[in-house]
């Protein structure tokens, strides 16, 4: 059911790391591993509607109308934006040592997941790639690219708490150096502003 190009394909993918690491890895440094356990999960979930589109054809439409794919895309932009003010905004005043309640975790999750929904090319790379792994000899193409799915997005959570558990270890050398910890937001607050400038500059 796996061929071993679609396991390594897959791992490449999440590997890389994109918005969802970054939010995963600064929610890991400044909120600890329960955070980052959340926020992979947001980040995670997020993907669920653009493996769905993908599945039922809907990313077609998206690639094929303009006008879709800016609104979602700016939406995105615009989110990505508010981030980085956010963080960047919070400097200095983040405790990293302050108790996570599940309110929090809920509103990281939210944030996780709104990170992801919101980004238009994550459609258009699953319409492209989950088909490239389905065999014609099925009987039920669909069954195989949810099985598909469900592996690619049980890959994407495990990586991403991989990475969220492994900044939260890192984050007891910063704990006592607020400077590093200043430096460390405002980049993590450009990186975002970056993403969402480079969002906003791609095409269909």
């Amino acid at each position: 059911m796996f061929s071993t190009e679609f396991l390594l394909t897959s791992l490449v993918v999440v590997l890389i790391p994109g918005t969802g690491v970054i939010y995963t890895v600064s929610t890991g440094l400044f909120s600890g591993w329960r955070s980052s356990i959340a926020a992979a999960f947001g980040c995670t979930t997020g993907i669920l509607p653009h493996l769905a589109a993908s599945i039922l054809g809907l990313s077609a439409i998206l690639h094929m109308s303009a006008l879709a794919f800016q609104v979602v895309k700016y939406a995105g932009v615009t989110y990505l934006l508010y981030l980085s003010w956010s963080m960047w905004r919070e400097t200095g005043s983040l405790q990293v040592n302050s108790p996570e309640s599940t309110r929090t975790l809920w509103q990281i999750v939210v944030k996780g997941f709104l990170i992801n929904i919101l980004n238009p090319k994550l459609s258009i790379f699953f319409l492209a790639f989950l088909p490239l792994f389905v065999s014609p000899d099925v009987s039920s193409p669909m069954i195989q690219m949810l099985i598909l799915s469900a592996a690619f997005m049980a890959m994407t959570l495990v990586v991403f708490i991989l990475y969220g558990i492994s900044a939260h270890y890192v984050r007891t050398y910063i704990v006592n150096s607020t400077n590093v910890a200043t430096w460390l937001q405002r980049s993590f607050a450009a990186i975002f502003a970056a993403l969402g400038v480079k969002l906003a500059l791609t095409e269909q």
